[in-house]
């Protein structure tokens, strides 16, 4: 095969390989809808249990009020005020909520769960942006977040010891731009709602009232004189989707869970991960998060094992580390086919290449008339014998057992014609007697994807006025030369009736080699 260039099966396994990729991205986008989908549950159970709680203070504070008037009237009125600018941000956010689900159509599918419905990115968008700049109803919810703040921060202004608490309330609804992953700096608004899912912005929605329901909690426990926002918040968490492997094939069930988590900040003693202890110094960083660095193995699936040890009362405290992660094939050119040039030639060996994404090569097997497996990862040779078409079927054995399989048909062609030189000179060529008296008659194929070495077994040589003269080889015999030699200047001599074979495969006949018209020079 000519150098540099790739046959059409190794484009289209590449192809194979890009549309493989692409569904399996597809396949985790949907999980990360339902993700999202149970983030907001979690946040709006934890709602419903941290305005019980707050209930709960709120009640107590007003009972303190009337026990110890002198220490608890004041902050029991602090505390109602709080109650009264919470629910009233809390209520507006609700309705935001609301005007999503309803501009959506998203009622039955979020009584039924169904968070993967909730894909729109589009309903913020039109409601809240225009370009650069914001709506009236985008600069709506701008000016009720200031508000609250500003309600907020008036209260706790009252008292130089609630200064902490007040830079604390600042941090969770600050509303500075945000700089992106390029650096550039993002509205807030924009930075947080535009171009995402429904049902992202429907749980960021539910964040924040849980936000606010959090502050509630740290401003009464303030005004208790206790301090437990670090137990009620669940700012400090994040949600965690823990996928059973870190790949699926399309098709596949996405098996894993969610849970809700926070970085330990406190350094581990030791760390061990696929046996081998990590040096804690290079390996964990500020939050307490373990930096990876392991190479991944052969193609197919793997376990991470190890574990971490903390202490804990005195006493080493055993953490175990299990994953699962899968191990797929590293792309190494692109993907580009003609669509009609799935092509095989009769009479050449045709090098194939044939492999199944994330697969290894001892779980593939492919079968077809004329296929044979060579030497190398996925190398194959394809030699068809008669009719028009051939069928590769490929089967592969996944890590689970499961059987998977492919086909693709190849249009079976003949080798195509060649085309006939003398002196090395074809079609229509001007020699003296002498060159062509002693010139190699030969045989080549134009423009052919494989470089086949042909050779000549004989032709015919027709002199204007002789009789025609049959030449064995590839050189002018005595009959040919004297016939030759006749011919006067301007007279066109043919070569025709050219016969050739294939260098190492003399079974197959080649089509009839196009002639030569050689015009006698002085």
């Amino acid at each position: 095969m000519a150098a540099g260039k790739l046959s059409a099966r190794q484009r289209m396994i590449n192809l194979m390989y890009l549309v493989f990729i692409a569904m399996m991205a597809m396949n985790m986008s949907k999980e990360v809808l339902s993700a999202f989908g149970l983030m907001e549950a979690k946040f709006a159970d934890a709602n419903v249990a941290t305005a019980n709680r707050n209930e709960a203070m709120l009640t107590d504070l007003k009972s303190k009020s009337e026990e110890k008037p002198e220490q608890f009237k004041v902050p029991a009125a602090r505390a109602q005020q709080v109650q009264i600018a919470s629910d009233k941000f809390y209520r507006y956010i609700e309705t935001l909520k609301t005007d999503l689900v309803k501009a959506g159509g998203y009622e039955e599918a979020l009584a039924e769960n169904n968070f993967e419905a909730m894909d729109k990115t589009d309903i913020l968008d039109e409601a809240w942006f225009t370009g650069d700049r914001l709506t009236k109803k985008g600069e709506e919810v701008m000016a009720q977040i200031k508000s609250y703040k500003e309600e907020i921060k008036k209260i706790l202004a009252t008292d130089e010891s609630y200064r902490g608490e007040s830079e604390t309330f600042e941090n969770t609804f600050s509303t500075k731009p945000v700089a992106n992953q390029d650096g550039k700096e993002i509205d807030w608004l924009s930075y947080n709602f535009q171009g995402y899912p429904a049902i992202a912005s429907y749980t960021k929605l539910t964040a924040l009232q849980n936000d606010v329901k959090v502050t509630e909690a740290n401003l009464y426990n303030l005004f208790l004189g206790n301090t437990l926002s670090e137990a009620t918040t669940l700012n400090n968490y994040k949600a965690i989707v823990l996928a059973d492997k870190s790949a699926f094939f399309a098709g596949e069930k996405f098996q894993g869970r969610v849970v809700i988590g926070k970085y330990a900040n406190v350094p581990p003693v030791k760390l061990v991960v696929q046996g081998e202890e990590v040096d804690l110094s290079k390996a964990i960083d500020s939050s307490g998060a373990a930096t990876l660095d392991f190479n991944v193995g052969n193609v197919g699936e793997h376990k991470i094992s190890g574990q971490f040890t903390f202490i804990e009362n005195g006493e080493e405290l055993p953490i175990p580390i299990e994953a699962n992660y899968v191990v797929v094939p590293r792309p190494n050119s692109a993907t580009i086919s003609a669509d009609k040039m799935n092509v095989v030639y009769r009479g050449v060996a045709n090098p194939m290449t044939i492999s199944f994404a994330g697969v290894p090569d001892n779980k593939v097997n492919a079968s077809g008339a004329g296929l044979s497996k060579t030497s190398g990862i996925g190398k194959y040779v394809m030699n068809p014998g008669s009719g028009k078409e051939v069928t590769i079927n490929v089967t592969a054995t996944l890590d689970d057992g499961t059987k998977v399989g492919d086909k693709q048909t190849f249009r079976i062609k003949d080798i195509p014609k060649p085309t006939g030189t003398i002196a090395g000179q074809d079609g229509m060529a001007r020699l003296p007697k002498r060159n062509l008296e002693i010139g190699t008659v030969g045989a080549k194929l134009d423009d052919f994807v494989f470089d086949l070495p042909i050779y000549v077994t004989s032709f015919k040589v027709k002199v204007p006025g002789q009789p025609t003269v049959s030449v064995t080889g590839t050189k002018m015999n005595a009959q040919a030369k004297a016939a030759i030699g006749r011919a006067r200047a301007g007279d066109v001599i043919s070569i025709f009736d050219i016969k050739a074979k294939i260098q190492g495969n003399t079974s197959y006949n080649l089509k009839g080699v196009a002639p030569i018209a050689v015009e006698v020079s002085n």
